[in-house]
């Protein structure tokens, strides 16, 4: 199966992220838990350059919770920045998160000090590609706002801040990741988690490819969510039959199956599942 879709001028989609984040003294990159590399923009450090950056592990309640304290582990070793686990449900995090920018934004503040300007809040704001969860860390930021300061005189007209704090402010829109689907198994991988657009693949094969990574790795959840036998690995055809999703003349809907199968996953209605193993260490 191929996936064709190009977001398009690239390029200048990452020239628009780079002036927002020239805007700012801290990176929020939100990742997907359940595939933290294939979330991952990997030419990120090259736009932010010297800024710091906190990775946020969104989505963390739909994910397995084993491998959520192994990816944490994992990044932080691989990539020097501090990692911290997200509910896209909940909004307890938020608090770690407000701490953690303050905390990395602190030097940035203390240069303009020495400098002899008055010190000023942090600022911050969030990156991500499609559908990882950028608006809700965001509205939840904003929940927590003093106060809306709106555009900043001198930088740009289209820069609007929220005061979260008096030591942190927050740019109120998200940072768009442009995506380059350079293997397929990434493109099926974020498809699955809907940051691909619906018109760029099958649903009804991705929907398969879900069903045999699921039960490849969670063939519990899989058998027990859909009533399945599982004496060998289930299909679509299996499951529709299961829950009874029937066309006229008795003929399955196994384009409605796709659809509920891809919508459980996304819901986490079918378990805590994450799609991507730890990459072994080459010797």
């Amino acid at each position: 199966m191929a996936i064709n879709w190009y977001p398009g001028h690239i390029a200048k989609a990452e020239r628009k992220l780079k002036e927002q984040i020239n805007l700012v003294d801290v990176v929020l990159q939100v990742l997907d838990a359940r595939l933290p590399l294939s979330s991952m923009y990997d030419n990120l450090d090259n736009l932010i350059g010297q800024k710091p950056c906190l990775i946020i592990l969104n989505k963390s309640d739909v994910a397995d919770p084993d491998m959520n304290a192994k990816w944490t582990k994992y990044m932080e070793e691989r990539t020097g920045k501090k990692v911290i686990m997200t509910s896209a449900t909940s909004g307890k995090d938020i608090s770690h998160i407000i701490k953690e920018a303050i905390e990395a934004g602190r030097t940035e503040i203390e240069k303009l000090i020495a400098k002899g300007r008055l010190p000023r809040p942090i600022r911050v704001m969030v990156v991500g590609m499609p559908n990882v969860g950028k608006s809700s860390i965001i509205n939840k930021l904003i929940k927590c706002a003093k106060v809306k300061v709106g555009a900043k005189a001198g930088i740009t007209r289209a820069a609007q801040w929220v005061r979260i704090n008096p030591k942190l402010e927050l740019l109120d829109t998200p940072g768009i990741i442009p995506m380059k689907l350079d293997t397929q198994e990434r493109a099926v991988r974020l498809a699955i988690v809907n940051s691909v657009g619906e018109s760029a693949y099958d649903k009804i094969e991705v929907a398969k490819i879900l069903v045999s990574i699921i039960y490849e790795k969670y063939p519990k959840y899989l058998c027990s969510y859909y009533r399945l036998e599982c004496q060998q690995e289930p299909n679509l055809e299996d499951i529709a039959i299961s829950r009874k999703l029937l066309l006229a003349g008795e003929k399955l809907d196994i384009d409605r199956c796709a659809s509920m199968v891809l919508t459980d996953f996304r819901q986490g209605r079918t378990g805590r599942i994450t799609l991507e193993e730890i990459p072994q260490v080459q010797n």
